[in-house]
């Protein structure tokens, strides 16, 4: 049977990733630091769970959870975990910018850059790095510590995605870049969101639809995607201005 790992499983989108992988008939491995929600979510699920406790701010625990994984073959990999923050850039905290950085950032690639080549060398499988519609956009003034991070993520999976295809290769990588979400996104980063947020469930449905397809980039909702395609033809200062004033509505 195939086996899906997903990071950041213990909430949000990422419980609802595990929720609806494991209806697919997915036997799962369950990534995060809170082991105890890990163990209520996996009792309520009908295929196997393997739960994997980890710090993914801690470069060497990223590490030593590559390895782990390596032996579980895995047909799918959702690198799920990020979290926000919001205020001027002078005033965050530096560490939660830098533990932002690690999650965010460095896991992501860690993962993706240790995991790849197995999925190359079995010439299948998914990997969907979950990102936010701040990563296809210039900036966000008073998150610009999130909105960087997400921009790596975007120009990274885009970039390997490309290499994929010119290789011929039948793996598939790709990024969800969804707008607001209703999750504990919100509580984690201090912010109020002037959009509703989606439903997680229609958020990861229409994810996964998306992966197995093959789609680089995937945005969830109508509006965001008329937000990003305006964005490309819109000034960047301007852009920067029209952003700044919704980030300021979160605070």
């Amino acid at each position: 049977m195939a086996t899906a790992c997903i990071t950041g499983a213990s909430s949000g989108i990422g419980r609802e990733f595990a929720v609806q992988l494991s209806k697919m008939g997915y036997n799962l491995v369950l990534v995060s630091r809170d082991v105890k929600e890990l163990k209520k979510l996996a009792a309520g699920l009908n295929t196997r769970c393997s739960i994997i406790p980890c710090d993914l701010s801690d470069e060497k625990a990223c590490i030593r959870l590559a390895y782990k994984l390596r032996k579980y073959r895995l047909s799918v990999l959702i690198n799920n975990a990020g979290f926000g923050d919001i205020g001027n850039f002078h005033q965050t905290s530096l560490q939660k910018d830098l533990d932002m950085i690690n999650v965010n950032v460095k896991a992501v690639h860690i993962l993706t850059k240790k995991l790849l080549p197995g999925f190359i060398r079995r010439n299948c499988g998914y990997i969907l790095n979950v990102a936010s519609c701040a990563g296809l956009l210039p900036g966000g003034p008073y998150m610009a510590s999130y909105y960087a991070t997400k921009a790596y993520i975007t120009s990274m999976t885009c970039a390997i995605h490309e290499e994929l295809k010119e290789a011929g290769s039948r793996v598939r990588i790709s990024i969800l870049c969804p707008g607001p979400v209703s999750t504990n996104f919100n509580r984690v980063a201090n912010v109020r969101f002037s959009l509703p947020g989606i439903p997680a469930s229609f958020c990861v449905r229409y994810a996964l639809k998306q992966m197995f397809r093959g789609k680089m980039v995937i945005i969830p909702t109508l509006p965001i995607k008329a937000v990003v395609t305006a964005s490309r033809f819109v000034p960047r200062n301007m852009m920067l201005a029209m952003t700044s004033k919704q980030q300021q509505r979160k605070q």
